[in-house]
């Protein structure tokens, strides 16, 4: 059986600051019941029937523990017949969880999903879980944990990528996504977030910075030299130059993003948006952390029988400046197709949330363009990577 995307939703990212944050007050499951109720408006009926929910979030602790997924299937409403279930695939997560809730579909296992992905990290900061691996030195050199803006510089430095192409790769980004911030045919999945009196909290990506220059950008320091001190001998020979600065990196934000995964019919009025035509779930080398993506988006491409070309729209998760700017050196990609509202170097990266809010992100530009086919590429630490191929019903 086919699966198909009957729509997807997203929230504003908010700047992550503890306490203070725009949305640092918002309980996670509360973003994610908002997002709930913005499905259920669109499609009556569905609290009640969703069969299950799958939530990607990678800190898993504190308000973001004890089953997130569970806890938001309670606060959103949905039957107490609805398995709820939580994956940290690191920054692929949200979209892990949506290829999850597809392959089910196939599988005859759900008839009706709603899968994404929530982080609030105003709450749980990054790598708040303490987990051993990040420092574990007893572990085959080729497989231990480096920090991602360590293995940006060192991929940077490995594949020949200049300060000029992160800068300008940033540039755009933020023009971009300052742009799109103008065009509500770009912004039409998102759902402002709201506290418990239904006070509008925020409406619009709060990270981005219009009026950025190439000057400005230009005159940035290098930021994580320091960073690759604890890790040298992981490091080892390897060459590594500090290339990155805070520009070229996504900021830290609060969002949550959710879809609603299902076969040819549902037992709703609501018809698909789009058709899942290819998944996959690949690592490349951890040495070399964030090329996992390009590996999921040769696989989804290769099980699709497609080339990027055939493509209309790309979202390519910017998961630091050297990421997108080694898509554009290694392939032969349509610059214009790729992030066309601006990607996560302007918007932020909420983590566990970015795969999904990045689907989100691609219904809206292949709508907007009148597009056919599109693809999400999501690119996390230690080699993770994962890939989507949809093709839009119009």
């Amino acid at each position: 059986m086919d699966a198909y995307l009957y729509d997807c939703l997203r929230s504003p990212r908010a700047k992550a600051v503890p306490e203070q944050g725009t949305l640092a007050a918002l309980a996670p499951q509360m973003m994610v019941a908002q997002l709930v109720a913005g499905l259920e408006q669109r499609h009556p009926g569905l609290r009640d029937s969703a069969q299950q929910l799958l939530l990607g979030c990678v800190g898993q602790v504190a308000s973001q523990g004890g089953n997130i997924a569970l806890v938001s299937k309670v606060a959103a409403g949905l039957p107490d017949s609805a398995a709820a279930y939580s994956l940290n695939n690191y920054c692929v997560s949200g979209l892990t969880a949506i290829s999850q809730a597809a392959l089910a579909v196939q599988a005859g296992l759900s008839q009706m999903s709603l899968a994404g992905g929530v982080e609030n990290m105003s709450q749980v900061p990054f790598m708040a879980d303490r987990a051993s691996y990040y420092q574990d030195t007893s572990l085959p050199r080729a497989g231990r944990f480096l920090p991602v803006p360590v293995a940006a510089d060192l991929l940077a430095s490995h594949s020949g990528v200049a300060r000029a192409q992160l800068d300008a790769i940033s540039l755009r980004s933020q023009q971009r996504a300052a742009a799109a911030q103008q065009v509500a045919a770009l912004n039409a999945s998102m759902v402002a977030m709201c506290d418990g009196d239904g006070a509008v909290l925020l409406d619009r990506d709060e990270a981005v910075r219009a009026g950025v220059t190439a000057e400005a950008l230009a005159a940035m320091p290098a930021a994580f030299a320091e960073f690759a001190a604890p890790y040298r001998d992981t490091i080892g020979d390897r060459p590594l130059q500090a290339l990155h600065s805070f520009a070229h990196m996504p900021p830290m934000v609060d969002g949550a993003a959710l879809a609603l995964i299902g076969g040819p019919q549902l037992p709703l009025d609501s018809a698909p948006r789009a058709k899942i035509v290819a998944v996959s779930e690949r690592c490349g080398s951890a040495a070399e952390s964030l090329t996992g993506g390009f590996a999921a988006m040769e696989q989804a491409l290769s099980r699709a029988g497609l080339g990027l070309n055939d493509l209309d729209c790309i979202e390519f998760m910017e998961a630091f400046a050297v990421v997108p700017a080694l898509l554009e050196q290694r392939y032969q990609v349509d610059p214009d197709k790729v992030n066309i509202a601006g990607g996560h170097l302007a918007k932020g990266h909420p983590m566990g949330a970015t795969g999904a809010v990045l689907l989100s992100c691609l219904m809206d530009a292949l709508e907007h363009r009148d597009g056919r086919l599109g693809m999400v590429v999501a690119t996390g630490a230690s080699g993770i990577g994962a890939a989507m191929i949809i093709e839009r019903l119009r």
